[in-house]
């Protein structure tokens, strides 16, 4: 391994992800539509990794910057890239959903569908912040990881980068190994949302965001085109990380990350988009993201 240690921990992580992906693509190939596409994908994305690590390992006093802003920030495209892969492909790995087990267990644990429970407080002032604060998810990272980034706290910025992206493969996992849509398929009509939980302004135009970048395409039975994503609550889990990182290092946004962060968790089930054990799960998967992910970064560092 020390032939590879101008990689970072998160690079490292990343490339055995992604012969992780390979390796299942490959074996369930027949169950796979896209196999073909992604795999060369993650080929061209596993050897920038190697040349953008190996070329400025070597330009020790000039870099290129645009490599090196690059190689810096190769990850946050990664993320969606890697999601859109895993989340489309968990449901044709089982050829069914887990939803019905996950209201089993939410039903047997509070006695309701919290979802369903929960709408009595409903208002749209409530929903209208619950769905910005959804919506701002990928915002916190960038916040986040720029602020490290603008103050040059280099070491922070790689171990928080490995902590976010180690929780987010292992959120993935989840969605491959227990596919689910969630209760606004299940437990909901989705089609009514907008009348169920109106918002004031910006609402409607957010759940159209959060829908498309979801797999959910206009006209079609979204149930077929959603992707797989329920379980565990990767917006708890992730969130979460993202505010252990910021109070660690102490940043200027922590506090305003905790708050947005708390109502985005409150969101998760007020908005329908988790069922409650989806968010206990995102709970324990944070405690593994940092307990597995400091071992990584210490053990490679």
């Amino acid at each position: 391994m020390k032939f590879f240690r101008f990689l970072r921990s998160a690079d490292i992580v990343t490339i055995l992800f992604l012969f992780l992906m390979c390796g299942i693509e490959i074996f369930f190939a027949s169950r796979l539509e896209h196999y073909l596409y992604y795999i060369p994908l993650n080929a061209v994305l596993i050897a920038f990794i190697f040349f953008a690590g190996k070329r400025l390992s070597q330009q020790q006093e000039k870099k290129n910057l645009s490599l090196s802003i690059a190689y810096d920030w190769y990850l946050v495209p990664n993320i969606l890239f890697i999601y859109m892969q895993a989340s489309s492909i968990a449901y044709p790995l089982h050829g069914k959903d887990f939803d019905s087990v996950l209201i089993a267990v939410d039903q047997w644990m509070f006695g309701v569908d919290p979802t369903q429970w929960v709408y009595q407080f409903s208002h749209p002032i409530i929903t209208e912040i619950l769905q910005i604060a959804y919506s701002s998810y990928y915002l916190f990272f960038i916040f986040l990881f720029y602020e490290l980034y603008k103050k040059n706290m280099m070491k922070e910025f790689e171990e928080g980068a490995l902590l976010i992206v180690y929780g987010f493969y292992l959120s993935y996992i989840g969605y491959m190994l227990f596919p689910a849509i969630g209760p606004r398929f299940t437990l909901h009509d989705f089609n009514s949302l907008n009348t169920d939980l109106p918002g004031l302004f910006l609402t409607p135009y957010l759940r159209e965001f959060i829908n498309s970048g979801g797999g959910v395409s206009a006209g079609s039975n979204p149930i077929l085109s959603v992707h797989r994503d329920a379980f565990p609550s990767g917006h708890t889990q992730l969130t979460l990380t993202a505010m252990y990182i910021a109070f660690k290092n102490k940043t200027t946004i922590r506090w305003g990350l905790l708050i947005a962060g708390s109502l985005l968790i409150i969101s998760t089930i007020y908005m329908r988009y988790h069922y409650a054990i989806d968010v206990f799960a995102g709970v324990i998967f944070f405690l593994l993201t940092i307990w597995g992910g400091k071992k990584i970064h210490q053990w490679w560092v």
